[in-house]
């Protein structure tokens, strides 16, 4: 359930079961019942929108922090606004705020944000002073989502619709994926880069990456994010 509704979901307890629910559209709810073998779906409430805003807070995660644009951001953080919507990321999520912590430590330089979802770290890249940043996404509502989200955070990053396993990338300096465990393995055997930021799986999990030594691990809530550079 935490890959499937990986920004967030409820435990309730129904006497010897649990049952787990998650706020999400059609499409996350097929996905839910393909891996269970069965979900009951149901409208949400009235006052959905309200409970949409309670259940979305801010995150830190080094120098930034994430949040919603109802959410004054502190003066001491480098802000990314970032509304909930269809598109996969809003920040909060261990995973992203992994690779936020490890990108800061990253000399800026060329960046690709492969599999970009909401755009979250194009944006944290491009606040960090990476130029130019390409992003990529298989789903054309989040390329679109991605390039507005920039716009509302007075940045300006290139995003594109693609495979990131088949599509063509651009040689760049930096490369940032918050993506599957494959598909992360995948890209590190095409990607022409010098460094590469990763996440997406547990902590149990380490990537096959061929060519590339491991520079720094962080674990949080059970997830793993790494740093990789290109062995000499």
């Amino acid at each position: 359930m935490l890959e499937l509704a990986p920004e967030g979901f409820e435990e309730r307890d129904r006497g010897v079961e649990v049952e787990l629910a998650a706020y999400t559209d059609s499409h996350g709810g097929s996905r839910i019942a393909r891996a269970f073998g069965a979900a009951r779906e149901g409208d949400v409430a009235e006052d959905w929108a309200e409970r949409w805003r309670t259940f979305h807070q801010p995150a830190r995660a080094g120098p930034f922090w994430i949040g919603p644009s109802w959410e004054g951001a502190p003066d001491d953080a480098i802000a990314i606004v970032i509304d909930p919507g269809l598109a996969f990321g809003t920040g909060a999520h261990a995973t992203t705020r992994l690779c936020l912590e490890l990108l800061a430590e990253v000399p800026p330089g060329s960046l690709l944000d492969a599999g970009c979802g909401s755009g979250v770290l194009s944006i944290a890249a491009a606040k960090l002073g990476f130029s130019p940043v390409h992003a990529l996404d298989d789903d054309p509502f989040a390329v679109e989502t991605t390039v507005e989200n920039a716009r509302t955070n007075g940045v300006t990053v290139a995003a594109t619709a693609g495979d990131v396993s088949q599509a063509a990338l651009p040689t760049v300096d930096i490369a940032v994926a918050n993506i599957a465990l494959e598909t992360v393995e995948l890209l590190a055997a095409r990607l022409d880069a010098r460094e590469l930021v990763v996440s997406g799986y547990l902590e149990r999990y380490t990537p096959g990456a061929s060519g590339w030594t491991l520079v720094a691990r962080r674990t949080l809530d059970g997830w793993a994010a790494d740093r990789l550079r290109r062995a000499a």
